[in-house]
């Protein structure tokens, strides 16, 4: 059975009150992962509606000869969706539940329970001046009679006039308020257990964007002046489970200063600072014994002029509403044991719906009023750019990974003939041992570099600066947050001894190949060489098994062979791998970059992992028909040539994953199985600027539906999109799936949802 995981990072931009309907499609997201985890369980169970995720991959298994399993191992979140981020990351790693926060959401996320409790209207004479404008927003012709449908008038009218009859000139919503409800939050979480939704060696990275309302000053290298100095305002808050036991993110107050932080809405809470949370941590009587280390490491500027305690943070979709950035850095180094599909899958609640700039109208003219200006630049038009950089990055990486594939297949026929001259008839007469497949390893490397030419010296040092420049990162992220080192200081005394042992030396890397002091550092220090080696074999099988002829178990023996021995060299990337003689290494780097160069490669121990790969290698080879291991040994030993070739085009994604990337969008534009007409056809909470929501539980519940038919409508789709090409399930079978799916939500969901009554209704016709 061919086995493959798709692999899920998910990118949650803000949405103010939608943050409920982004509940329920990361709630769907979860379900889905919880059925994909018990379908691999043999002792797995699945909840209802779980089932029909379960029976969709169990049918894809069946049909297609595919075990696909489905992982969520990189969140990256901005305002409301930082925070559903961080409540999906917290039930992956943990196993734990996120059905409790339905009713948090649904009691909570109110204008009510929000406001401070200082900025509450104590009579009706509180703020009597602000009467006209409440009766503005509520009366007759005012905003509530034009948007709001009959049913939920009275609720709107009366939480918002209390709402304007709050205090004004500063935030309405109370922070240490809002802290709570996150403590709660998690709180009711910890009561439940489930199983861990990621494979122990899998990682789960999550990323929170906040905005240093202050800044802190950043030095830049100029020609003239030489060091400038500018303020950064952009903040990423990163967390993982990597080598945790058990596995968990961080402590609860540490999820809460993320989820508080990111959510600080300009205007509606007040900015947030760690005060703040210490003084609701101190009202709960909880300890957080692990403060002062996260501290130093989520504000590391501002920790070390002591100034932590002064910072200041507001909302993370200020300047950064789509945080694609950290997502896509997450990918290099990730474990890989099977044929990976990776997908940027982002939420976006209301895709192309212009948001209020403010009251007021332009009289038909195009060009903004006074208060239209102010709210736009500040507000809507931030939030609402485009994520066309992101997507261009995304897809030039994409593109260079395409054209090397292009560049492979052009030259692989001279490939194979050099080989054939180099090694002879042996390679197809005898059958391959470890010792002739490193023999012949060997020789095809001394050949490619002989016959590259002039672009060998190239190649030989763009590889030894990649070399040489991992392992001064590895050595820094060993230290961690230590001061002692810097990344500039350290690159100067690694290059210095790389020049002292005459590596990079002119006529080091020549026409002729490499010295013999080069060699030895490339088969002690070059990773990214075997990594690339054994992803360029990773993508020759899953080209041999898109055939028919080989059969499928000699294919999933050599498959399981390579992404074995390629985690291997995977783990020795990650600075976790490492034990605390070799991080005492990499603490003196600086003064002794020789001991430290030497005790890493002891602690690689590359070339005996060599030996292994080779001996499995030559091992699953074995079990393949003549042709199809004819094939894998000339990609196996034409690989220096390749990579020659294709090295200067993919340096910057050589040790990612070595696929082009795909992107999926989840918005209410993009799931028309049940309705059509997007976020206006079914939210809510898109009232009010966004702020819909939370003036109603009505509104509440039929986003939060409105998110879980969403969400399960389009990740079926994607996970049927994961087929491989040219395959597909029978006609209709995806979309009875669906009203399956859809059915099952409904049945779920009718008695927690009891004040959209009529919505139901709609939806069973509907749904058909």
């Amino acid at each position: 059975m061919r086995e493959k995981e798709l692999r899920l990072a998910l990118v949650c931009y803000g949405g103010v009150s939608l943050a409920v309907y982004m509940h329920g499609i990361t709630k769907e997201i979860w379900r889905l992962a919880r059925a994909s985890q018990a379908q691999h369980d043999p002792h797995g169970d699945s909840a209802p509606g779980e089932d029909v995720y379960r029976q969709l991959l169990v049918e894809i298994e069946a049909e297609i000869g595919l075990k696909l399993r489905v992982l969520v191992d990189i969140i990256a979140g901005a305002s409301a969706g930082g925070i559903n981020g961080i409540f999906l990351g917290q039930a992956i790693t943990t196993g734990q539940s996120l059905e409790p926060l339905t009713e948090l959401w649904l009691d909570g996320a109110d204008v009510e329970v929000l406001l401070d409790p200082d900025a509450r209207p104590f009579s009706r004479f509180t703020k009597f001046w602000a009467v006209p404008i409440a009766w503005f927003l509520t009366g007759l012709r005012g905003t509530v009679t034009r948007t709001v449908e009959a049913g939920a008038r009275n609720e709107v009218r009366a939480k918002l006039s209390h709402f304007v009859r709050a205090r004004w000139f500063a935030p309405p919503f109370g922070g240490e308020t809002f802290a709570g409800l996150l403590f709660d939050a998690f709180d009711a979480m910890a009561k439940t257990k489930g199983p861990q939704l990621l494979p122990i060696e899998q990682p789960l990275d999550m990323f929170v964007t906040v905005t240093d309302f202050h800044g802190h000053p950043e030095r830049l290298r100029l020609h003239t002046p030489s060091e400038v100095v500018e303020t950064e305002h952009r903040l990423i808050l990163s967390f993982s489970d990597r080598h945790t036991s058990p596995r968990h993110l961080g402590d609860t107050a540490e999820l809460v200063f993320a989820a508080r932080a990111t959510s600080s809405f300009p205007g509606a809470f007040p900015p947030f600072t760690l005060g703040e949370l210490d003084r609701v941590v101190a009202s709960r009587k909880r300890t957080w014994p692990s403060r002062a280390g996260f501290i130093a490491r989520a504000l590391p500027r501002q920790s070390a002029i002591d100034a932590a305690d002064r910072t200041v943070l507001i909302d993370g979709s200020v300047l950064a509403n789509a945080p694609f950035r950290p997502a896509i850095e997450a990918l290099r180094d990730r474990p890989a044991k099977r044929e990976v599909e990776r997908r940027f899958v982002y939420i976006d609640p209301t895709p192309n719906l212009r948001g209020t700039r403010g009251p007021g109208k332009n009289n038909g003219s195009d060009v903004p009023g006074f208060f239209s200006t102010i709210f736009g630049a500040l507000a809507d038009i931030p939030r609402e750019q485009p994520i066309r950089d992101n997507l261009d990055a995304i897809e030039a990486r994409s593109t260079r990974i395409r054209r090397t594939r292009y560049i492979i297949e052009a030259i692989r026929p001279e490939v194979e003939h050099a080989i054939e001259q180099a090694i002879g008839n042996t390679l197809f007469l005898n059958r391959p041992t470890p010792r002739r497949l490193s023999s012949w390893r060997a020789k095809a490397q001394d050949v490619a570099a002989r016959q590259a030419g002039y672009s060998y010296a190239s190649y030989g040092h763009l590889k030894l600066s990649g070399i040489v420049e991992d392992n001064i990162n590895l050595l820094l992220a060993m230290v961690g947050t230590s001061e002692r080192m810097s990344l500039g200081r350290l690159r100067g005394a690694i290059w210095i001894e790389v020049r002292r042992r005459g590596i990079s030396d002119v006529g080091a890397l020549s026409v002729g190949g490499a010295t013999p002091q080069v060699i030895d550092f490339f088969r002690a220090h070059d990773l990214g060489f075997r990594i690339r080696r054994l992803r360029s074999l990773a993508s020759e099988i899953e080209a041999i098994g898109a055939g028919e002829d080989c059969p499928r178990e000699a294919l999933e023996t050599v498959r399981a062979v390579i992404f074995e021995q390629l985690s291997r060299y995977l783990e020795r990337q990650m600075p976790d791998f490492y034990d605390a003689a070799m991080v005492g290494a990499a603490s003196a780097a600086i003064d002794m970059p020789d001991e430290a160069l030497d005790a890493l490669a002891a602690a690689r121990g590359l070339e005996p992992i060599d030996d292994d790969a080779d001996s499995a290698l030559a091992e699953a080879f074995t079990q393949l028909p003549k042709a199809e291991r004819r094939r894998m040994l000339f990609a196996y030993l034409g690989f220096p040539f390749y990579d020659i070739a294709t090295l200067p085009l993919l340096a910057a994604e050589g040790q990612e994953e070595f696929n082009p990337i795909k992107v999926d969008r989840i918005a209410p534009d993009d799931a028309t199985a049940i309705r059509e007409g997007g976020a206006l056809a079914t939210l809510k909470g898109i009232q009010f600027n966004n702020f819909g929501a939370f003036f109603s539980r009505t509104y509440r519940e039929n986003d939060y539906l409105w998110g879980r038919l969403h969400g399960a409508d389009r990740l079926v789709d994607i996970v049927v999109s994961a087929l491989p090409q040219g395959r597909t399930l029978p006609a209709g079978r995806v979309t009875a799936v669906k009203h399956r799916l859809f059915r099952a939500i409904l049945e779920q969901e009718r008695p927690r949802l009891t004040r959209i009554s009529a919505l139901f209704d709609a939806l069973e016709q509907e749904i058909g």
